[in-house]
This record gives structure tokens, C-alpha cells and sequence, in this order.
């Protein structure tokens, strides 16, 4: 008997069937028969009208729900998107089930995990020894970091995120045990009291989202997942290595660490204060202490060890003899009573900082530590007396998990970024020069007479604030940013604020208005040896920023007092590259490969200035802000782009969906580490001739598809006014799923709107434009140029992975949009001719992107080479469309309305955001 992949995904369908049934049995019980007989009745037209596409299967939707009033359509639209939330943890739940199947069965390591990337190192070195040595290297200086972001495209509440969490858990169980009829009943009935709580929690949000509710969420994450899973995979890859490399010894330093920009950035966002800044590194600090407290008291009840049965270390009896711990019940163990001691230190070191008491107090009075790694002295005393005394075994597990946990997180929890951008840094900056008397009209100057200015200031000692002058409250605001983070650098170490990053960056004053803030408030230092106390990072984010980034970086290494700060940070200069405005400026495909030709102008630049380079990739959850899977993005960056060191954002609803059980977190974790390994070792590029033979194509394919993009988006008339009338926008504005505005200035210009919502907008209506625009119109006028050209496009398809990932995104986009769905809602513009100009434009694009896709891959199907998407998409997208179909009702109901003159009918408006939840759900990745 054959085992077919139909096989494999039955307990996935079982899984869903089961899921369905519990919702459909809480909607029945709830809202009665009527109600759950039409919902039943839309799923069965909705999954006809997706399998056939049927003229009377989307009537009978039409004929389902479009008079249906209000507070049935809110059932109909919770149900539908409560099956989409759960349909998903029973996808996360089954590639656990498969992952640990292909362990169980012993089969070869697979792509994205470590294993797969050690052997892949051994084999392309082809000699272990220096395989070994290059390895060593490797894992002291790498750093691999993850970047949590508090953008509005994270729809679920965490409300909502923690009954789904239980729900997996449920689901795991029932997988990973055998039960008795009776614990199958009992998980049965666990199952179905959960999915009813869920169907009575509110999935939208009643108020907006504030910036300190978004660090709460953020730190979820690290409760929920990397307290334990980074520590885990430290540990797993130690194994993998020794498991290689018998007896060689491999220092792992802190190859990976998770920061976070969430209360930090406040680019856009005015709710970004100095209070914000110092609640977040005390919430921050607050829930590393609490982590700490709790492993410290769980490894004091395991180390029951007696000193009447067993030696100890002197060191070891010198903690316990120092411990606050005096109770006669363990006066012989020296464990106990030394964590005992070190629980006293960490209470004392909370009071310091000022943090909430713990729960669990002390047993006495302990001296706090000055810095986290006392506390790691202390705990690696108390692992070296195990090891020494023949119990390393006892060493291992949970005490070194937490040795680690220390190390990577310290007394910050997660290394914090502040961001701000370039335009509001030169007004701080001409106001401190006018105030101080320097120089009248700083905004006046010339870039050359700016740098210039900027340049003499930094190298001197004097200063240009005064606490005794008046500045605007614009100013002070940002002032009082960098002297908190001063104050906060000294509390919680300099690990808690090392970066500084520029938004909008687009020469070299940019650069040094930055320095000279940072000056101010005693974070550099002029004079004779100039220093740098944060990492100061240029972000290039437009295309023309882009083009000019090794040029900007050329200039700045030029200068001897920036010269001389970046030699005080180690010679290490990181820079950031925008994803998301780069395609809303220029187009998927131009962006792309405008990143791609910075990072080797850069690349070059830093080599001539003897400067490392490390890459900081804004990268979104959509293919239209730089998304996709982060392995094969991290494989396809230019060969010598990563060396080792990479930081990339994790933004959205990409967060939950990455990070929000510990198994999914830890694979997702490994993924960008394996890739960082193979990208840096192997020549995963295979460079050969590309850049005489496939660098021109790009660049006149990226030339015509941005021509094709600009000319609609930028270049046709009305197009502003189709966009905001054929897709939810000015709802989602209204949606409180983030504390950051929609756009970064009050007007209706597609320039000014923020990247975030300009892609989400697109997705919700199923166009998901932003991903493939232009990509078609490029390759067919490249091949009327160049008759003969098919073949080398192919080869581009299997020889580059820059071209291989950038088919395989637009072939993911394509299979996610759906224009017989797009139609409907353009169908809500006013002006029919502008419709028909606009959409016409857009569906003839789509075709000819599809048929550009099927000439270079030969795949007549989408998603022919990623079935597990394609299975995931046929699963959950006819779940979809009556989200859709409601969606564009409730949005012609609310625009009516408020044409009218009348008031926003509040089951109308809760609808619409239901809908956008929903659909977001679906679509897993559309912000």
C-alpha cells in the first residue's frame, strides 16, 4: 500500500473537520438553528463558487446575505472568521506533526533546519578540520537577530491570541498522547469549552491600541516562546556541533538575540515619549527579573543535594555560606541555600531598579547585583560544582538553559531601538544651533556648508544645549528621548539601548545630526578621542536613496570625525534598507533589485574603508513590504551580504504567526540561523558569470517594470481616488490595531501614506497589487526586445537565487489574489469610467504577470513546486469570500451613510473591522 501526501494530511483535515464541527455546535447553541443553518449555507456556496466559479453560486451568496440585518451578519461574519483563526492552528499544529514524524522516522535533515546547514558547511569546505575552524569562527562573532516591530497589521487581540494558544495546546496533546476514553472525552469537552469561550471574546478592539499595550504584546512573546525556545535551540546547536565535531570545543557567544523597536520607534508615531522609553525597559526588565526568579526558585527545589552524601566545590560552599538562607532544615544543602542567596540578590536588584516586588519573596536581605553578569558568575559557580563533582548531568537541562537565558537577555530582557526620522532631526538640530548662537538658518545651508557645520561641532567639547534655554516642545520632546535613554543606558546596562536608527536617510548630515544629538546628552564625545555610545544606523529606503547609499556611506567614511565615532564602535557599522517604502515608491521588482545592487555598492564601499558591514532588513510580512520566507531571503541576499551577522525586522500579525506557540517559535528561530550559516559559509550563490550575464537583464527588466508601476500608481489620473474607494483603507484607519497613524502626513497622497496600510488595503480587497505589479509588462517587452532571450531568463530562474525567490514571491501573490473578488470591489468606485480604466489595467497585468511566470518556470499551475501552501490556500480561501462578499456590503452600507449626512451605525462599522480581521487571518501574511 502507497502512502500519498492525501495520507499524510488526514489528521490536518480531522483536525479542521473537528474544529468546524465545535464552532458550528457553539454558533447553534448560541445563536440558534436559523443562524447556523445559513452560515452552513453560505460555506457550502462559498466552497462551490471557489471549486467551479459558478454565475449561480455567487448569486446565491448575493441572495444569503445580502439583506440579511445587522446582527445576523455579525454571526455570520464571526463564524466565518473564527473558522479562518482556527483553521490555522490546526495548519501550525499539523507541520509539527510532520516535522516530528520525519525525526521519528530518522529521515535526512531538511531544509531550514541546522543540521541540514552543518552538513551543508562540512560538504561544500570538504575538509572537517577547517570546516571546524571556520565554524568556531563563526559562532564567537555571529550575530542573528530578529526584530520585533509594533506595526498596525497585528489584528488579533491578545485576548484572542491566548484562547487560540490553548486551543494548540489541546490540539497537541491529543496528538502527542495516547488517551483513554475517558481523557478523550474529557479533551473533547476541553476542546469545546474553549472554542465556546473564544466565540464569545471579542475579536476587535473597542479602543485603540495604546504604545504601552503594544510593549505588553511584545513581551508576551518572550514569555510565551523565547524565554525558553532561544536557550533550547543554544543548546541544540552546541549538540549538532559536538555531535559533528567530537571533542572540539565550540564557544557559542550570543549568536542570537531577539530586540525589539516597540516603544523605541517613533518615526510617525507622537505617542512615543520619554515615558514611554523608560515604562517599556522597566516592563522589559520587570519580566526578565520575573523569569529569572522563577527558574532560580525551580532549581533550588530540583538541587536538593546534601553535603553529607556528596563533595562540594569550595567556591560553591562559599555562595551557600554567604546566602541569607539560615533555616536549620538546610544547613546541608549547599545548593538550596546558595540559589536561595542568589533569589536574595535578584529581589535586592529589582528594588534598585525600582521594578514591581516580586510575588515570591526572599529569605532575606541580599546585595543587589550591579550588572547581569554577577548574577551569571553566581549560577555558573553552582554549574561548575556539578560538573566537578562528577553530576554533570545535573548541570545540564534547566540550569543551563537559564546560564544562557542570562547571557542573552541580561537585565534588558531585549536590546531596544530608537528610530526617528531624518527631517525631524534637522529641525532639533537647526533650533540647538540657533539657540546656542551658531548658526542663524541651519535649514538654509547646503548639504556641503551642513556636513561641514556638523563636522567642526562634533569635534569640539563644547556643548550647544542648555537646560537654561527654552526650546519648542517639538524640540524638547526629542531631547528628552536621548537624555532618557543616557539615563536608562546606565540603569539597565548599554546592552538595553545600543542602536539609534534614521529614518528617511539620504546623505551624510543626516548622519551627524544624530551624532550631535547623541553628543548632547553625553552619548559621544568629542575632543581629542572622539567616541560613539550607540550604533548610529542610516536607513536608505526610497529607491533613490537606495542608488545612493554606497555613495552617502563613501562620504561619511571620508569624514574623519565620523570615521573616527564608527572605529570607536569596533569598526562595526550597521546599515538598514527599506523594503516596504521601496516598493511603494518604485515598484516589487525595481525595489528588489535596487536592494540587491545597494548591498554590493555597500559592500565594496566598506571593504575600501576597512569598515565590517552588517545589513539591517526592514523586511515586512508581505511580498509587497519585503516578505516571503526569511530563509530563502537570507539565501538569496548577494554572496559576502550577510558574513555572519544579520538583523531583520519581524513585523504584524508575522509575529503571532512565528512566534506565538514555543514549537512554531523555535523552528522559526532556527530557520534564520541556518540560513545566516549557509549563507555565510557555502556559495549559496554561486556567482559564476551572473554579473556579466544576468545583472543587465535585471536592470532593464527592473527599468520597464518600474516605468509600468509609476505609470499607473503615480502617472494616471483618478488612480488615488480608485485606490481609496476600492479598498478598505479609511476603515482600517478607523481599526484599532495600532497605536501609529495611517499616514505620516495629513493628506491623501500616496507618497505620504505610510507603506503598512497602503499593502494591507490591497489585500484585504484579494488584489494584493503592491507583490507583482509590473513584473509582467516588464518580461514581455524584455522578450520583444530580446527574441531569443526566454532561455536566459530560465537559467536566471535555476542558477540565481535572487531571481528563484523573486518568481517563487510573485508566484505565492498570485495564487493569494483573486480578481474575480478584486472585481467586486472595484465595483464601489463612483466614477464608472475610472473604474473600468483602472481595473481593466490591473486585471490585464495580472494575466500578463501570470503568463510571464508559466513561460520562465514551465509550471502551468500556481504553487506547482510548494504544495503545502497550495493545500493551505484550498483549505482556507473559500472560508474567505463571504468575508469579502460581506465586506463590500458593509462598506457601500457605512460610505451611503456617511454621504448622507447621517451617523456611523456602530453594527455597520464593528462589521466591517470583523471582516478585515477575518480576512487578515486567512491571508496569514498581508501587512
Amino acid at each position: 500500500m502507497t502512502t500519498n501526501r492525501d495520507d499524510k494530511d488526514l489528521p490536518l483535515r480531522d483536525d479542521i473537520r473537528l474544529l468546524g464541527r465545535l464552532l458550528g455546535d457553539a454558533v447553534r447553541d448560541q445563536e440558534g438553528e436559523a443562524t447556523f443553518d445559513l452560515v452552513e449555507q453560505t460555506r457550502q456556496a462559498a466552497v462551490r463558487f471557489a471549486r467551479e466559479g459558478r454565475a449561480e453560486d455567487r448569486a446565491r451568496l448575493h441572495a444569503l446575505l445580502d439583506t440579511l440585518p445587522p446582527a445576523t451578519m455579525l454571526s455570520v461574519v464571526r463564524a466565518f472568521a473564527y473558522f479562518l483563526q482556527l483553521a490555522n492552528i490546526a495548519e501550525d499544529t499539523h507541520r509539527a506533526r510532520r516535522r516530528r514524524s520525519h525525526e521519528a522516522m530518522g529521515s535526512p535533515p531538511r531544509e531550514g533546519t541546522l543540521a541540514f546547514a552543518l552538513d551543508a558547511v562540512r560538504a561544500a569546505i570538504g575538509n572537517d578540520a577547517v570546516a571546524r575552524e571556520r565554524l568556531q569562527q563563526f559562532f564567537a562573532e555571529a550575530l542573528i537577530a530578529p526584530v520585533l516591530t509594533a506595526h498596525p497589521t497585528e489584528v488579533q487581540r491578545q485576548s484572542t491570541q491566548v484562547a487560540m494558544q490553548q486551543v494548540a495546546d489541546l490540539l497537541e496533546r491529543r496528538d502527542r498522547m495516547v488517551l483513554t476514553a475517558e481523557e478523550q472525552a474529557e479533551s473533547d469537552i476541553a476542546l469545546q469549552r474553549q472554542v465556546l469561550t473564544l466565540w464569545h471574546t471579542r475579536l476587535v478592539r473597542g479602543e485603540r491600541l495604546r504604545v504601552i499595550d503594544e510593549v505588553k504584546n511584545g513581551i508576551g512573546y518572550y514569555r510565551s516562546t523565547f524565554f525558553t525556545e532561544v536557550p533550547r535551540l543554544y543548546a541544540n546547536t552546541a549538540a549538532l556541533l559536538h555531535e559533528r565535531f567530537p571533542g572540539a570545543d565550540f564557544p557559542l557567544g550570543t549568536f542570537l538575540r531577539v530586540g525589539s523597536w516597540i516603544g523605541g520607534d517613533r518615526d510617525g508615531n507622537p505617542f512615543v515619549t520619554a515615558d514611554i522609553l523608560r515604562d517599556t525597559l522597566r516592563l522589559q526588565a520587570a519580566a526578565a527579573f520575573d523569569f529569572y526568579l522563577e527558574e532560580v526558585h525551580a532549581l533550588g527545589g530540583m538541587l536538593s543535594i546534601s553535603r553529607t552524601l556528596h563533595s562540594i566545590t569550595p567556591e560553591l560552599d562559599a555562595l551557600a555560606a554567604n546566602s541569607p538562607d539560615k533555616s536549620v532544615q538546610r544547613l546541608d544543602e549547599p545548593y538550596r541555600r546558595a540559589l536561595s542567596g542568589v533569589y536574595a540578590r535578584l529581589v535586592a536588584t529589582m528594588r534598585r531598579l525600582e521594578l514591581p516586588p516580586p510575588t515570591r519573596a526572599a529569605l532575606g536581605e541580599g546585595v543587589p547585583y550591579a550588572e547581569a553578569v554577577e548574577l551569571r558568575a553566581d549560577l555558573q559557580v553552582v554549574r561548575d560544582a556539578l560538573v566537578r563533582t562528577q553530576l554533570p548531568l545535573l548541570a545540564s537541562g534547566r540550569l543551563q538553559r537559564l546560564l544562557t537565558a542570562v547571557e542573552v537577555f541580561g537585565f534588558h530582557l531585549a536590546p531596544l531601538d530608537l528610530r526617528q526620522n531624518a527631517d525631524v532631526h534637522e529641525q532639533v538640530v537647526a533650533e540647538l544651533l540657533a539657540q546656542a548662537g551658531v548658526c542663524a538658518n541651519y535649514l538654509a545651508l547646503t548639504e556641503e556648508a551642513r556636513v561641514a557645520l556638523l563636522a567642526a561641532e562634533l569635534a569640539g567639547t563644547r556643548p550647544v544645549y542648555s537646560p537654561h534655554l527654552v526650546y519648542s516642545e517639538d524640540v524638547q520632546r526629542e531631547l528628552d528621548i536621548v537624555f532618557a535613554a543616557r539615563a536608562m543606558r546606565e540603569r539597565y546596562g548599554h546592552s538595553a539601548l545600543p542602536h539609534y536608527i534614521i529614518s528617511k536617510c539620504d546623505g551624510v548630515s543626516d548622519l551627524l545630526e544624530v551624532a550631535l544629538m547623541l553628543k548632547e546628552a553625553g552619548l559621544a564625545t568629542g575632543g581629542a578621542a572622539p567616541s560613539l555610545g550607540l550604533d548610529i544606523i542610516p536607513l536608505f529606503e526610497t529607491i533613490s536613496d537606495l542608488q545612493r547609499a554606497g555613495t552617502t556611506m563613501s562620504a561619511a567614511f571620508a569624514l574623519p570625525i565620523y570615521r573616527a565615532l564608527v572605529q570607536s564602535r569596533g569598526d562595526v557599522q550597521e546599515v538598514m534598507l527599506g523594503y516596504s517604502d521601496s516598493n511603494k515608491d518604485g515598484g516589487f521588482l525595481t525595489s528588489g533589485w535596487e536592494l540587491y545592487q545597494a548591498e554590493l555598492a555597500l559592500m565594496t564601499v566598506f571593504t575600501s574603508a576597512g569598515v565590517k558591514l552588517r545589513f539591517f532588513h526592514g523586511r515586512g510580512g508581505s511580498v509587497g513590504r519585503g516578505g516571503g520566507p526569511s530563509y530563502d531571503a537570507i539565501l538569496a541576499q548577494p554572496s559576502g551580504a550577510v558574513s555572519g551577522q544579520i538583523r531583520l525586522t519581524e513585523q504584524g500579525e508575522v509575529i503571532a504567526s512565528k512566534y506565538a506557540t514555543p514549537d512554531v517559535g523555535r523552528r522559526n528561530l532556527e530557520l534564520l540561523v541556518a540560513a545566516t550559516l549557509e549563507a555565510t559559509l557555502t556559495d549559496h550563490e554561486n556567482q559564476a558569470d551572473k554579473a556579466v550575464t544576468f545583472h543587465p537583464v535585471m536592470d532593464r527588466l527592473s527599468a520597464l517594470a518600474f516605468r509600468a508601476y509609476r505609470a499607473l500608481v503615480y502617472e494616471t489620473p483618478g488612480f488615488t481616488q480608485y485606490f481609496r474607494e476600492s479598498t478598505p483603507l479609511a476603515e482600517i484607519a478607523t481599526l484599532n490595531i495600532g497605536s501609529r497613524p495611517a499616514s505620516r502626513k495629513p493628506s491623501d497622497r500616496i507618497e505620504d501614506l505610510r507603506a503598512i496600510p497602503w499593502v494591507f488595503a490591497w489585500a484585504q480587497c484579494r488584489c494584493m497589487l503592491p507583490g507583482w505589479y509590473g513584473f509582467g509588462t516588464a518580461v514581455a517587452q524584455w522578450l520583444q526586445e530580446t527574441p531569443d532571450g526566454l532561455p536566459v531568463l530560465q537559467r536566471m530562474a535555476t542558477r540565481w537565487p535572487f531571481f528563484r525567490t523573486l518568481l517563487s514571491n510573485v508566484d505565492m501573490v498570485l495564487a493569494k489574489s483573486d480578481l474575480r473578488v478584486a472585481s467586486r470591489y472595484s465595483e464601489l468606485v463612483s466614477d464608472d469610467a475610472l473604474r473600468g480604466q483602472i481595473f481593466g489595467a490591473i486585471e490585464a497585468e495580472w494575466q500578463r504577470t501570470r503568463e510571464a511566470l508559466r513561460l520562465i518556470t514551465g509550471e502551468e499551475q500556481l504553487l506547482a513546486d510548494n504544495p503545502l501552501l497550495a493545500r493551505s490556500i484550498a483549505n482556507r480561501f473559500p472560508y474567505m469570500d463571504p468575508l469579502n462578499h460581506l465586506q463590500i456590503a458593509l462598506l457601500k452600507r457605512h460610505r451611503d451613510l456617511l454621504a448622507a449626512g447621517g451617523n456611523v451605525d456602530e453594527h455597520v462599522r464593528r462589521g466591517i473591522h470583523l471582516t478585515i480581521n477575518g480576512i487578515a487571518a486567512g491571508l496569514r501574511n498581508s501587512g
